[in-house]
């Protein structure tokens, strides 16, 4: 059959449609080339040269990577941040967890918007100032030693929550806790009600139909703030330097001092390729352990 007077071909039709999309798309894919890919690429790029005082030898060599598995310190660091970070996640989601829950069961429906709105709050305040406060209350002098002295409760101030681990811990869990609540809150809200109505008529109880119908189903929210925590708590390098002390610094601060102090940019590229291959294959695992509830 021939094609009516005036009506373009199917093909022309896809060649301009595809020239079109492609006009809308190569802004933003310069914009992502430029700032991220590009960077990116010259991170790995500087992590196979070497450092020759002020100068960088370019001579590809795996020499950074030799150093940074077979140096005790660098290791020590990373397995430091890697549980760090784990732990971090852990403690935010299984505290976000019931406060989403709350909100998207319990709060009735005209008064979520001021829920989310309370609990966004925290974002009001710089990162910084936040890591400050934290540093105030956990002090020696703080406000939690000065209220537990005051109290009768301890006879000494408590010196092991500051300045180490736990305080890394303490103020990331906060600082992070928001990024938790709203995407668990997001898939409770997209679970059908119907099906826990359902699971009550099958005889099935409160606990029952939460672990085997609620449950699944905000999986995908937990996954993705399990990666919303994680990624980030690895790379910080404030909180550490700020409330960590010796025993609490991550390798982000590693990494920090080997560009600014050391003035060794390779080294710092390797240890920073080394904390993003690390990540990746956690997360990738990660996702593959929950991909049935991906689906």
């Amino acid at each position: 059959m021939r094609p009516n007077r005036g009506q373009k071909p199917i093909a022309n039709t896809f060649d301009t449609d595809a020239k079109r999309g492609l006009a809308l798309v190569s802004p933003t894919a310069i914009y992502v080339l430029m700032l991220l890919a590009v960077p990116l690429a010259t991170i790995v790029a500087f992590s196979f040269w070497t450092q020759d005082f002020l100068e960088i030898d370019r001579t590809l060599t795996l020499a950074n990577y030799i150093e940074a598995f077979s140096d005790p310190i660098y290791r020590t660091i990373l397995l430091r941040s890697l549980w760090v970070s784990g732990i971090v996640t852990v403690i935010t989601v299984v505290l976000a967890f019931p406060i989403a829950y709350f909100v998207s069961f319990h709060v009735p429906a005209e008064r979520k918007a001021l829920w989310i709105f309370l609990i966004t709050i925290p974002f009001w305040t710089s990162y910084l100032l936040r890591a400050f406060l934290w540093k105030v209350i956990l002090g020696f002098n703080g406000v939690l030693n000065s209220g537990l002295l005051g109290l009768g409760i301890i006879d000494e101030p408590l010196t092991f929550i500051l300045y180490n681990t736990n305080a890394v811990v303490i103020t990331l869990a906060h600082a992070f806790a928001p990024f938790t609540i709203l995407p668990i809150y997001v898939a409770l809200e997209k679970i059908d009600r119907s099906l826990l109505e359902a699971s009550k008529d099958l005889g099935e109880g409160t606990i029952r139909t939460f672990t085997r119908v609620t449950l699944p189903l905000a999986m995908p929210g937990v996954v993705a703030a399990t990666l919303i925590v994680f990624i980030p708590t690895i790379g910080d390098y404030v909180t550490p330097r700020l409330v960590g002390g010796p025993d609490g610094l991550m390798i982000a601060n590693m990494i920090q001092t080997q560009f600014l102090k050391l003035n060794n940019a390779p080294m710092g590229a390797a240890l920073s390729v080394l904390a993003m291959a690390s990540v990746t294959l956690i997360s990738l695992v990660f996702l593959f352990a929950n991909r049935r509830y991906l689906k």
